[in-house]
């Protein structure tokens, strides 16, 4: 079976992502595959999150949190000179459940796709985006 391209997976990722089905998102990684947050994300966010399980348990407790992800879409694709490599600019727009308050965040993520599988995912939100989301849960970022 060929190789999926980088767009696929990643339209893919944001279906998973925007259903909130979590194991899906994390079967799109590779088994040694890594997350990166550079400039970290919302409270509690780990700055690095190592191999698909534990990928998978990150992602569940997200999609379990009253963080509702409504709007996630890819608005840019960079294809690097190495052709595992693509950057993505993407923003995003979430609601907090618990208060019905939004809030937008803007990310440039890096990513390394490697035989149809996310080998690295490191992520560049824009901070004031969580910044935003802190106000908005009431806790310091």
């Amino acid at each position: 079976m060929p190789s999926a391209m980088p767009a696929d997976i990643l339209a893919r990722r944001r279906e998973l992502m925007l259903s909130g089905d979590a194991d899906g998102f994390a079967d799109l990684f590779a088994p040694d595959a890594v997350m990166e947050f550079a400039f970290h994300g919302p409270p509690g966010t780990p700055v690095r999150v190592a191999g698909r399980e534990a990928i998978r348990e990150y992602s569940r407790r997200v999609m379990a949190s009253p963080l509702r992800l409504e709007e996630y879409e890819v608005t840019e694709l960079y294809r690097a000179q190495d052709p595992e490599v693509v950057v993505v600019e993407m923003p995003a727009r979430a609601t907090f459940a618990t208060t019905s308050q939004s809030f937008t965040a803007m990310s440039i993520q890096v990513l390394r796709i490697r035989d149809s599988q996310i080998v690295l995912l490191r992520d560049f939100a824009d901070p004031r985006g969580f910044e935003e989301l802190s106000a908005v849960m009431g806790v310091e970022s």
